[in-house]
């Protein structure tokens, strides 16, 4: 997949959080995770420190109370979760994830409030049944 096809194609650059508000955009990050972001957690939420705070943000972006500005932006940062290729390729080990890492953590500095406890609540019990199944 190149760069032209990710749903933020800026993220190794000059990454613009706008772009995830722009409608098509946003329906297209929705489309992606909707899609993808189930198999790709059950593969590595056992391997993935913030496997939980992906879910959490997923739970919350799937909530209809939550704010449409900060669903894009959540959307935005699961797309580039599942997306195969990404600036780090996530198959390196020890380092694979940071560049994910380092998305999620901007965009919860931007829209984590929308977060509820019933948003974590949800993922730690998915990720306790995940990490069992692993």
């Amino acid at each position: 997949m190149s760069a032209q096809e990710k749903a933020s194609p800026n993220v190794n650059g000059d990454f613009d959080p706008g772009r995830a508000l722009v409608p098509s955009v946003a329906r297209l990050n929705e489309r992606r995770v909707t899609r993808g972001f189930w198999p790709k957690i059950r593969k590595v939420a056992a391997h993935t420190p913030f496997a939980s705070d992906a879910l959490a943000v997923w739970y919350c972006a799937r909530d209809a109370a939550t704010p449409v500005a900060a669903k894009g932006m959540m959307f935005a940062a699961l797309a580039y979760f599942i997306l195969p290729t990404d600036a780090v390729p996530d198959f390196i080990a020890g380092i694979g994830y940071t560049d994910d890492a380092a998305v999620f953590v901007a965009m919860l500095a931007l829209v984590g409030r929308h977060l509820k406890p019933r948003h974590r609540e949800a993922a730690r019990l998915d990720i306790e049944r995940l990490r069992i199944e692993d």
